[in-house]
Formats: structure tokens, C-alpha cells, sequence
């Protein structure tokens, strides 16, 4: 399990976001204060705060290869 901040600050980030991450069968999660969401549901990303960082939790063995294909959202 890995923790690393990531950057959604416009729709288009957020969708392509989703189609990355939707890619690994691992499960992923987007800790935003008090909410916790699936990262591959793109209404629960449209539900946090996206102006400001949000955790992203893999819960995966090997994460890699997913924390290179997230380099462009990682803060």
C-alpha cells in the first residue's frame, strides 16, 4: 500500500485520470478530509474538494508501474 498526493484541478484531468487508473485491477482510494472514495468512480471525484491535493491510496503489491502511469497527476 502506497500514499501519494495527487493533482485533479480540471475536468479533463479528471477524466483522464479515470481511464489510467481504471487500467489496474488493484483498488485505489481518494482521501479527501473525512471522505474516502473509489478513485475509479468519477462522480465520487466530482463530489471532493479538487481545488486543493488529494491522497490517492494504492492498495496494490506492485505499484510501480501504476505510480508511473499516474506521473502526470502526482504533486
Amino acid at each position: 500500500m502506497k500514499t501519494v498526493k495527487i493533482s485533479l484541478n480540471s475536468i479533463d484531468k479528471v477524466k483522464s485520470f479515470v481511464n489510467v487508473i481504471s487500467q489496474f485491477d488493484s483498488d485505489f482510494d481518494l482521501i479527501s478530509g473525512r471522505y474516502v472514495i473509489d478513485a475509479k468512480s468519477i462522480m465520487g471525484i466530482f463530489s471532493l474538494d479538487l481545488s486543493q491535493p488529494i491522497d490517492l491510496t494504492i492498495h496494490a503489491e506492485e505499484d510501480t508501474a501504476i505510480v508511473e502511469a499516474l506521473k502526470p497527476y502526482i504533486v
